[in-house]
């Protein structure tokens, strides 16, 4: 597993950019360059379950272990969900943390996602194209 970092600063407040991230919309917006009609569904709770999935139901759960809503959301992935059924994966054990930081006005958003070496191609541009969606929603105030 790699650590894999992308930063992009916001001109836009806190939290609109928080907003441009898990409003549900706004996600299936920005995670389309993941996979298109990608959405999530989250308890929002420490140790609770959050499932990201594609228009098939297929996809990855988590648990969030540390929250601080707007500034950050620590997710520890556990494993594969494939025809409703949770599997282990390569995935499990892997940290996706966001991290935001407001300054006059703007906000530095930093993600980091530990990738096996076979995705890391995917998953970079994956976000480096889906974190341009998420300026582009919270500075247009679209979220």
């Amino acid at each position: 597993m790699k650590t894999i970092t992308f930063t992009t600063e916001i001109h836009a407040p806190i939290d609109k950019v928080w907003e441009a991230l898990w409003n549900e919309d706004a996600y299936t917006e920005w995670t389309k360059h993941f996979v298109p009609g990608s959405y999530y569904e989250s308890d929002w709770q420490i140790g609770g379950k959050t499932l990201f999935l594609g228009p098939d139901g297929n996809g990855m759960f988590a648990t969030i272990t540390k929250l601080e809503k707007p500034y950050e959301v620590i997710f520890l992935h556990q494993g594969e969900i494939w025809d409703g059924v949770e599997k282990e994966s390569i995935a499990e054990g892997a940290y996706e943390k966001y991290v935001l930081i407001e300054s006059n006005g703007s906000t530095t958003l930093t993600v980091s996602v530990d990738v096996d070496e076979q995705y890391e191609d995917h998953m970079d541009e994956g976000f480096s194209k889906g974190l341009d969606e998420v300026k582009h929603i919270a500075e247009n105030d679209t979220a």
